[in-house]
């Protein structure tokens, strides 16, 4: 049984006593706690991949912060590696991926992903939760298929992934073929971290923004339906920045909770999502001003939300050079909050 169950409440429609929070990126580097344990690895990728110590870290927000949730650390790129196309983490500059899928024999150099080859991620799930014991849920996750084709097509980062959209215009099979192994194996993936105990999990679109809206519908959206219908088991929130202009076409998923990015208007999203639980949607900067303006855009932002079933978070993951105090303090003035 959970101590503290707001946020499944929340996501499931229901009454809660008050607004639940938690923040994305939460689990990083804000917390001196986060930083003590990297320095003695590696790197980011033997973090994600040692169990008990994503598992810490993924504690350390409830203890330090007192969120209503704990995500789990991991990374969204932990899929193309499952599915043969390995990636680097340069510090300061992201991922690489040494070899990337430029061509349809390409894609005989990679497979549908199972749950099992990911089971550093699923292991460390089962410690939070047994070192956890119910204090409040889980929040397991995974990168929308388009997000994820991105990075395998242009194999880093990139300000307009000129490259992964091009591959949409000139060898749509390709892309459609793609996007099939990758839903698949995130639904295998997230079906794994649910039976590990996950209690929601949450869809990240991080780049759903750069794409037109009928591509989108037709690259992106489709793909994330596959994954809302196929999980069942536990509420699942879809997060797709900057695709305010798909708003319409996210109120006929099957998923319960909608994030919204700093840029979507909260009263729009509000009408177009009226059977929909919203998440969101703090500027990520508002923490680097002062405690009044903290607590006076946190209250207004909750003020907009009212009449709405609402889970508070920031409008996207909170960045790394931010006050952990900043981020305590919006959290402390959403649990005040009458």
């Amino acid at each position: 049984m959970l101590e503290n169950d707001l946020i499944l409440r929340a996501a499931r429609g229901e009454k809660t006593e008050r607004t639940p929070v938690w923040v994305m990126r939460q689990a990083g580097r804000i917390l001196p706690e986060y930083r003590a344990v990297r320095a003695k690895l590696s790197g980011f990728k033997e973090l994600v991949e040692t169990p008990e110590l994503a598992a810490e870290v993924t504690i350390q927000p409830v203890d330090h912060l007192g969120v209503d949730a704990a995500i789990i650390f991991s990374d969204i790129l932990v899929i193309p590696e499952a599915m043969g196309l390995q990636y680097e983490m340069i510090e300061k500059k992201g991922p690489i991926f040494p070899s990337t899928i430029q061509s349809a024999s390409d894609l005989n150099k990679i497979h549908v992903a199972q749950a099992d080859e990911l089971s550093y991620t699923i292991e460390a799930i089962k410690i939070t939760k047994k070192e956890l014991n119910g204090r409040v849920p889980v929040i397991g996750f995974a990168g929308a298929p388009w997000t994820i084709f991105a990075y395998m097509i242009e194999g880093a980062g990139s300000k307009t992934f000129s490259k992964a959209r091009k591959m949409l215009y000139t060898n749509p099979e390709l892309s459609h073929q793609l996007m099939e192994m990758i839903t698949e194996s995130t639904i295998a993936y997230l079906k794994g971290q649910i039976e590990a105990g996950a209690d929601m999990v949450q869809v990240f679109d991080s780049w759903a923004g750069i794409l037109p809206a009928d591509q989108y519908r037709e690259f992106s959206i489709r793909y994330i339906s596959a994954i809302c219908k196929s999980i069942t088991e536990v509420p699942v929130t879809v997060f797709a920045k900057g695709a305010y202009f798909a708003l319409k076409d996210i109120k006929n998923l099957s998923c319960d909770t909608v994030g919204l990015d700093w840029n979507m208007d909260i009263a729009e999203a509000k009408e177009l999502l009226n059977n929909k639980t919203l998440q969101g949607n703090l500027d990520p900067c508002v923490l680097y001003g002062s405690d009044e303006q903290v607590i006076s855009a946190t209250q207004s932002m909750l003020d907009q939300f009212k009449g709405h079933h609402h889970i508070a978070n920031l409008g996207h993951g909170v960045y790394p050079d931010t006050n952990p105090k900043k981020v305590k303090l919006f959290i402390d003035t959403v649990k005040g909050y009458n």
